[in-house]
C-alpha cells in the first residue's frame, strides 16, 4: 500500500516543533541538518518536496529568555517574530550546501478561503515549484488573530497537501505512529495500517498538554490525517527518526490509506481551516434549496441573524434550530443584513440599488458540511 509514497511526485512533509528543538526548546541544528540532508536526497531522486516546519515561536524562545511555550497570543508572536527569520536562516544555509533553493511562505487562513487571496497562493506555490524552489510553509503566527489561526501545523499540512496537489502527506513528530491507547502504556498497541475511519473507533487519542514547545497532539495528526485521505492524499504518521524509512515506502509508524476523491481546494479550506464569525438561521425551504439543490443564499430564506461578522467573513449556515449545514463566505455585514431578511432581490435592488441584487452567500462560496444529504 505504501508504494503510493515511495513513488509520489510531490510529497509534502511536516516536522513538528518538538522534533527540531532541544529539550529546552532552543532550536536544534543537528536536528534541522539531519531534516535537511534527508529532503535534499528525496529532491535528488525526482521527488518536489513543500515542507511544513514549524519551530519558529521554539526558535523565538531562547533569544528573548522564555523558558516555555508562552500561552498568551501576543507573546507567541513576538517570539515568532523572532524566531521565523532564524528558522529559515538555519533552513536557507543547510539547503545551500546541497545547492537546494528555499522560498518562505507564511500563511493565515484568509489566504487561502477568500477567493483572490486563495488564487495568489495557489500561485505563488505552482511558480515556486516551476522554479525549482522548496516552499518552507509555516502558519504566520506574527499576524494572526485568534479567530484567523489554522490552530495547528498538521491540519495547515494537510490542506498544504491539497492547494499545491501532493501525492502524499507525511507527517513527522516525536511519536512513531498511531496507537490503540496511551502509547506510554505496556497495554498500547500499534496500529500500522488505518484504512478508514471506522478503524479508529474506540481509539482513544490524546491532545498535548501545552506544556511542550508544540501545540498539537495525536488527536490533531489524526485529525489532519482525515482531511487529507478524504481528498484522496495517503498520510503517512511516523517519527523524524524514521522519515528516511518513511519516505522510501518502508513499514514504518501509521500508513493512513487514501478514503475519497480530490475536491475543489477552496472549499477544503472553508470547511476545515476556518471560524465562523456568526450564524444565519434559515427557513427550511432555504436550508432544502442550498443543501438539495446547491443553490445560492438569497435574503428571501434568511429568517435570523446571529454573531459580529462583516462581509467576507465566514459563516455558518443553519437550520432554525441552529444546526448547521453549511459553511459560506458572507456578502453582507451583520448589522447590515436585518432589513434585508424575508425580502427577494428583486424588490432589494428597486428600493435599494443594483448592488443589493447579490446573494446573501454565492454557491461558488459555500460548502455543506458532514451530516447534510451531500456533505457526508
Amino acid at each position: 500500500m505504501r508504494a503510493d509514497v515511495a513513488t509520489a511526485a510531490r510529497v509534502v512533509v511536516k516536522i513538528g516543533s518538538s522534533s527540531l528543538t532541544t529539550p529546552e526548546g532552543a532550536l536544534d541544528g543537528d536536528r534541522v541538518d539531519a531534516l535537511v540532508a534527508l529532503l535534499a536526497k528525496t529532491r535528488a531522486r525526482g521527488t518536489e518536496v513543500v515542507l511544513v516546519s514549524s519551530g519558529a515561536i521554539a526558535a523565538g524562545l531562547a533569544p528573548l529568555r522564555l523558558r516555555r511555550r508562552p500561552r498568551d497570543l501576543a507573546t507567541q508572536q513576538a517570539a515568532a517574530s523572532v524566531g521565523q527569520g532564524l528558522l529559515l536562516a538555519r533552513y536557507t544555509a543547510a539547503f545551500d550546501r546541497y545547492g537546494v533553493r528555499v522560498g518562505q511562505v507564511l500563511l493565515t487562513v484568509d489566504d487561502v478561503t477568500r477567493r483572490q487571496h486563495y488564487r495568489n497562493a495557489y500561485r505563488t506555490f505552482a511558480r515556486l515549484l516551476d522554479l525549482g524552489t522548496l516552499p518552507i510553509v509555516n502558519e504566520n503566527d506574527t499576524v494572526a488573530t485568534q479567530e484567523i489561526k489554522f490552530g495547528d501545523n498538521d491540519r495547515l499540512a494537510a490542506l498544504v497537501a491539497h492547494l499545491v496537489h501532493a501525492n502524499a502527506l507525511v507527517l513527522l513528530s516525536d511519536v512513531d505512529g498511531l496507537y490503540d491507547g496511551d502509547p506510554r502504556r505496556p497495554d498500547a498497541r500499534p496500529m500500522p495500517v488505518v484504512r478508514s475511519p471506522r478503524d479508529l473507533d474506540g481509539v482513544r487519542l490524546r491532545r498535548a498538554n501545552g506544556a511542550g514547545v508544540g501545540s498539537g497532539g495525536m488527536v490533531t495528526k489524526v485529525e489532519a490525517a482525515a482531511i487529507a485521505t478524504s481528498a484522496g492524499i495517503p498520510v503517512v504518521l511516523t517519527s523524524a527518526v524514521r522519515a528516511d524509512a518513511a519516505l522510501a515506502g518502508e513499514p514504518v509508524g501509521t500508513y493512513f490509506a487514501a478514503t475519497g476523491r480530490r475536491q475543489p481546494t477552496r472549499l477544503l479550506w472553508l470547511r476545515h481551516a476556518t471560524t465562523p464569525r456568526g450564524r444565519l438561521l434559515l427557513d427550511a425551504g432555504a436550508v432544502a434549496a442550498v443543501v438539495d439543490r446547491r443553490t445560492s443564499l438569497l435574503p428571501a430564506g434568511v429568517v435570523g441573524v446571529e454573531g459580529s461578522f462583516a462581509a467576507g467573513d465566514p459563516v455558518d449556515i443553519c437550520a432554525a434550530d441552529r444546526t448547521p449545514v453549511a459553511r459560506g463566505l458572507v456578502n453582507y455585514g451583520a448589522e447590515e443584513l436585518p432589513a434585508l431578511l424575508g425580502r427577494s432581490t428583486r424588490d432589494l435592488a428597486r428600493e435599494l440599488g443594483p448592488e443589493y441584487e447579490r446573494e446573501v452567500v454565492h454557491r461558488d462560496d459555500l460548502v455543506l458540511l458532514k451530516g447534510t444529504s451531500h456533505g457526508r
